[in-house]
């Protein structure tokens, strides 16, 4: 299997998009990131002569629905196992903040979590004055990334996995919101810098803008771990339903998104954004969030949660510090897929998702 994590992102030259046009025909809309949507609108004046017209077959359709094709589930390394999400309360302490998660990592390994996952942007308050002055060099490592060598260590350590949240990072003239993925040797798996900055204005509710100060990603990030294969995206990428579906065509078994959501977009969309991941795809979603702190400048909805492969709430919890351990059945997404055969349903002579990623990858084989 390629290693999509190591794909550079498109360069939009005129070459470059002629050979992807050429690759992908009828491509009607190329993303700004590595997604693009086609759809074919047949034309119904003439029905009978159409090629629509015809029988059509479903699982042929269903594979013309994803380009590339949809890779196979694989099998996972693990069928159950327990996950952590830990609820944490954050300070403006930055030593303080990473104390704390050490410990409450190593809390959940007590209690036998073998994944763990951290909230969004755990080691610094969440705000664009705050990013600079906490962000972190991870390549340089060491002394100039103190969270993410925490991470290293306790997972290898403890031999298990780590979604390490986000933390502000720096790398260059730029600052990104970055997820560090650790495997049980410590080493650094993956990084997800998020795609989708958080730019909203909900007059006399909400208004922040991320990009202010953060760069966006550019690359989806999967992963294969000791406890499956995970797609790994940040709070305001879970609203982008073609992320995961990429996710899902490569093959996860899981999705992690640890997020902020605020005092009002958590209650109306949090539960709901997660379930809708779950349910489309017919996969785990885990979430994980910071603890409320009324006194901060940006409030925290929390309510951490595992969604299952059906859409159901299998553990969730209110927006106190606490750290949240459920059980993953990886058995249930074969069984729910069964149950409802929608990956072979879906009709792909009428629309298509296309990872520009993966196409371009292979057609430069």
């Amino acid at each position: 299997m390629a290693n999509y994590s190591q794909i550079q992102p498109l360069t939009k030259t005129p070459n470059s998009l002629q050979n992807l046009k050429h690759n992908s025909r009828n491509l009607s809309f190329l993303s700004s990131q590595t997604i693009a949507v086609k759809f074919r609108n047949p034309n119904y004046s003439n029905i009978t002569n159409s090629p629509f017209s015809t029988t059509i077959s479903a699982i042929s359709t269903a594979h013309q629905s994803r380009v590339p094709p949809a890779l196979p589930l694989p099998p996972p390394p693990i069928t159950k196992f327990k996950i952590a999400l830990c609820q944490l309360s954050v300070t403006s302490d930055k030593l303080r903040n990473i104390s704390h998660a050490r410990e409450a990592i190593e809390e959940a390994a007590n209690k036998g979590a073998q994944l763990v996952l951290l909230p969004e942007i755990w080691n610094s308050p969440y705000s664009n004055d705050s990013f600079p002055v906490y962000a972190e060099d991870i390549e340089l490592g060491g002394d100039a990334s103190p969270s993410a060598a925490m991470l290293s260590e306790v997972s290898r350590n403890l031999k298990i996995t780590i979604v390490g949240g986000s933390i502000p990072e720096r790398r260059g003239d730029r600052l990104y919101n970055t997820c560090c993925i650790f495997g049980t040797d410590g080493k650094l798996k993956a990084k997800h810098r998020k795609i989708h900055l958080f730019d909203i204005d909900i007059p006399g509710k909400m208004t922040f803008k991320e990009s202010k100060t953060l760069t966006a990603g550019e690359n989806p990030t999967i992963v294969d771990t000791d406890v499956g294969r995970i797609g790994i995206g940040i709070c305001y990428d879970i609203r982008f339903q073609e992320l995961a579906a990429i996710y899902a065509a490569r093959g996860a078994h899981l999705l992690c998104y640890p997020g902020a959501f605020n005092m009002t977009t958590g209650p109306l969309h949090w539960e709901l954004l997660q379930r809708a991941r779950a349910a489309d795809n017919q996969l785990y979603v885990a979430t994980c969030a910071p603890a409320r702190d009324t006194e901060s400048g940006y409030v925290a909805w929390g309510h951490s949660t595992l969604v299952g492969p059906f859409g159901e709430v299998l553990a969730t919890t209110d927006h106190d510090e606490t750290t949240l351990i459920a059980e993953i059945d990886y058995s249930l997404v074969e069984q729910r897929r069964a149950y409802l055969p929608i990956i072979n349903q879906r009709r792909g002579d009428l629309y298509q998702l296309v990872d520009v990623q993966r196409l371009h990858a292979e057609s430069t084989k």
